[in-house]
């Protein structure tokens, strides 16, 4: 039996605020148990909810120190098992009492710092010896620091290999060298420009970068734009010297909870076999819920977003007024940054039959819109992954991306010629260039109704459920534990 521990800030269905949380949440559950034991830790939130909290299992407590900033503090260990997987939650008041995982980011630069030495620190307690400590993210980025240098000093540590999996490199966890070095209490010599160091702050994936014994990111071409400077947000260098050390495996979605057959939380329910007749009947009520004109003839765009810069926002702005014509509505959710938000509310009110701005973040009203859309738009400046465009193939609605990381390693751009592909695509990131390829869409749709309904099936024959990734993760596993 391999014994698998993942490491992360956040996991379904416990705390989720990205893909992060489903990655951790989906991915232990795809292995077989009768070979693998994959256990999750992550923090104790108050903001867990509280048909989970109440079914936590107290296991052990004990006192630990960090740094000179962290000294004797409680670190609880709570257990919880679902779906044949242990989860640990670790507990402590003053850092996990909160509404949201994030905030400050001097407070959770400390959190995590204590949650990273309290990982390991509750391993012996809990008798859990894991062969490989599957970190993902900064928040995770000292595990593998603490393992490889305090922790050695106790035979029990001895042996466990670590991987970091970047989910988006732009976060890193950036503190000042004399701060971070009180909350470790790691020696002088580890702040250096080929361990911690970064621009003389200290830099925390960037420690588990150097100090794990295997990296990951969640897409072949993401895994080669890292190691770009436009895309390394400053560490394409190390990603670079390790690249014989790192690969790319695109996530996955969770296929019955993504499942337009069985979906309680959509209109009607329909398949591959019956779309034709049936994905209408999701627009015309969503349509009706979202105030907009209500004609199964119009043509849909969705957008489900963090509303940041690195989706592409500014483009949809560039466009806007030229994208809804009288055959065309848009639909977005999300929340983000105050000017997209606002520029969406705009839009809204300047088009009130055309455009519906969400600005929540709402699951049901997200599994509407994947069945309701004819296109989903991601035009992002970089994607890792994206997971949009794989839940949009499920639902039959077909994704407009820009090509970067994950995107243009899941979307095959539709060629007229040889009747292939599940997408459209554009290469460079151009409002104009944007506009040309959805105007192509719609004369697909509208013009070539045939041709578009085949893509769709082909979109919904993808296979993008975890069992095609798992395999890539158990042959990594394999191979750092010389099998």
């Amino acid at each position: 039996m391999k014994k698998i521990l993942f490491a992360a800030s956040e996991c379904v269905p416990f705390i989720k605020t990205g893909g992060l949380a489903d990655v951790c949440g989906a991915l232990p559950k795809a292995f077989d148990r009768r070979y693998w034991d994959v256990r999750v830790v992550i923090p104790n939130y108050s903001c867990i909810p509280e048909k989970y909290r109440n079914r936590f299992e107290y296991v052990t407590h004990f006192y630990m120190s960090a740094g000179s900033y962290i000294t004797n503090k409680y670190v609880g260990v709570l257990q919880y098992k679902q779906d044949g997987i242990t989860y640990y939650f670790i507990d402590n008041q003053e850092y996990f009492n909160c509404f949201v995982p994030y905030g400050d980011v001097r407070y959770d630069i400390e959190k995590f710092t204590f949650f990273d030495k309290a990982v390991l620190s509750m391993l012996p307690q809990v008798g859990f010896h894991p062969d490989i400590i599957h970190c993902h993210d900064w928040q995770a980025g000292l595990i593998p620091v603490y393992l490889k240098n305090e922790f050695q000093a106790d035979s029990f540590f001895w042996g466990i290999k670590t991987i970091m999996t970047i989910h988006n490199l732009k976060f890193q966890g950036i503190w000042d060298v004399k701060t971070m070095q009180g909350l470790t209490g790691f020696p002088r010599n580890l702040f250096t420009a080929d361990k911690l160091e970064f621009n003389k702050d200290a830099n925390m994936l960037k420690g588990g970068l150097v100090y794990a014994d295997y990296i990951t990111t969640v897409s072949d071409t993401y895994a080669q734009e890292i190691q770009t400077p436009y895309y390394g947000e400053g560490l394409n260098g190390l990603l670079s010297a390790r690249h014989f050390d790192m690969q790319g495996i695109v996530n996955g979605i969770d296929y019955d909870v993504y499942n337009p057959q069985t979906d309680s939380k959509i209109y009607m329910n329909y398949s591959a076999e019956d779309f034709r007749k049936k994905k209408s009947v999701n627009k015309e009520r969503l349509q009706e819920e979202l105030g907009l004109a209500v004609d199964k003839k119009k043509y849909m765009v969705g957008l489900i977003s963090r509303l940041t810069d690195q989706k592409g926002l500014d483009l949809i702005n560039a466009i806007m007024d030229r994208l809804v014509d009288e055959y065309t509505q848009f639909v977005v959710i999300g929340t983000g940054e105050p000017q997209y938000e606002n520029m969406f509310r705009h839009y809204a009110w300047k088009y009130p039959d055309r455009v519906s701005a969400n600005i929540c973040y709402s699951d049901d009203l997200a599994h509407k819109l994947y069945a309701a859309a004819d296109a989903f738009l991601m035009p992002s400046r970089f994607e890792p992954c994206g997971l949009t465009q794989l839940i949009s193939f499920r639902y039959g609605t077909i994704p407009i991306v820009r090509e970067t990381g994950g995107l243009k390693d899941t979307v095959q751009a539709y060629n007229e010629y040889d009747n292939s592909g599940d997408g459209f695509s554009f290469t460079n990131y151009n409002a104009d260039e944007m506009l040309q390829v959805i105007n192509y869409s719609k004369h697909i749709y509208y013009d070539r109704k045939r041709q578009w309904n085949q893509m769709v099936e082909r979109g919904m024959a993808n296979d993008f459920s975890w069992n095609a990734s798992k395999f890539r993760y158990e042959g990594l596993y394999n191979y750092l534990l010389g099998e």
